[in-house]
């Protein structure tokens, strides 16, 4: 136990509450900026099992955030990387490395058995997507963004209520870091916030995180912090969220990209459609999903028919 005597010796966690992080299974999405702090922070505190999706290999813009790569790591893949640099922080921690990103496909299976799933892809069609399947499970999860200076981090789903029901639709003109930029502390902060949150769920401490958003500015160094335990779920029709292997053969699977953009098209079946010819569609009573490069353009399509009471999906493999 010399290992983690100092946080033992905190009254709130103690011999018992190490017992349970030992015995606790988390599945991490995500193995980029947002796990580079998260990542260390679980393995380190004794987390027994963690399991870690990324499809991504290590790139030289990611360095500078990233801190869990070095440049030998350049073109091997993240979560190869990140299990060597945990195992040698704690041979203790068993880390299960899935080289995937995650999809409709495989989460659905892998969130069984889970305490807790961390949202730290900061991808926002898997956040929506592990929002609902923990929902629907009952399972927390802690979802973290980040963009330039500024991000928030929350308790989600468990006895709290779900990221929609906060966010029930995608804000206009949503970015990422790769068209937005992003600062390396910003990302680390927030990550960091994810790991003392998951540690609190999976121990118990109250006041419990489940229910509760803090946002970060550090342009204008200023922390909020909100409660939304009795928010409402949304109600009515909302983009489903699909992966390739969800295809029915009565599917209308339209791809919103040019050919330009997108020689070949997402599926063989799919139609090429502009987003802006979207408003006119008119579908003959299939379901209607929709493809795009990073699910933005197909997310905005979708709504339009869900908005009118019908059935459409956003196609999500990894974007």
């Amino acid at each position: 136990m010399t290992r983690y005597d100092r946080q033992t010796r905190l009254p709130e966690i103690g011999p018992d509450g190490q017992d349970r992080l030992r015995k606790a299974h988390v599945l991490v999405a995500g193995a980029g900026g947002l796990a580079a702090p998260l990542l260390p922070l679980l393995a380190g505190a004794g987390i027994g099992r963690i399991t870690l999706f990324d499809g991504d290999v290590v790139e030289a813009h990611n360095l500078h955030r990233q801190t869990l790569f070095r440049m030998t790591d350049i073109g091997t893949p993240k979560v190869s990387s990140a299990a060597r640099e945990l195992t040698a922080l704690n041979p203790e921690c068993r880390i299960v490395a899935r080289a995937e990103h995650m999809t409709p496909a495989n989460a659905r299976t892998a969130i069984e058995g889970v305490d807790l799933v961390i949202d730290a892809a900061d991808r926002f069609t898997l956040t929506y997507l592990l929002s609902d399947l923990c929902h629907a499970a009952g399972l927390p999860m802690i979802s973290a963004s980040v963009l330039g200076r500024r991000g928030h981090v929350g308790g989600f789903c468990g006895a709290a209520p779900s990221y929609r029901a906060i966010f029930p639709d995608l804000p206009g003109g949503a970015q990422s870091c790769a068209t937005a930029g992003v600062m390396g502390p910003a990302v680390a902060v927030m990550g960091s916030l994810q790991a003392q949150m998951a540690m609190a769920v999976l121990l118990g401490l109250k006041p419990s995180p489940l229910g509760l958003m803090m946002t970060v500015d550090l342009a204008d160094w200023q922390v909020t912090r909100f409660r939304f335990d009795s928010a409402p779920e949304p109600t009515g029709r909302h983009p489903v969220l699909l992966s390739r292997l969800d295809l029915r053969t009565d599917d209308e699977v339209i791809d919103l990209r040019d050919i330009a953009e997108a020689p070949v098209m997402a599926v063989p079946q799919a139609i090429r459609l502009a987003p802006e010819d979207v408003a006119g569609l008119i579908p003959q009573g299939r379901r209607t999903i929709f493809a795009c490069a990073t699910g933005l353009r197909a997310w905005a399509a979708a709504r339009k028919l869900t908005d009118r009471g019908l059935r459409a999906a956003v196609l999500v493999d990894g974007d």
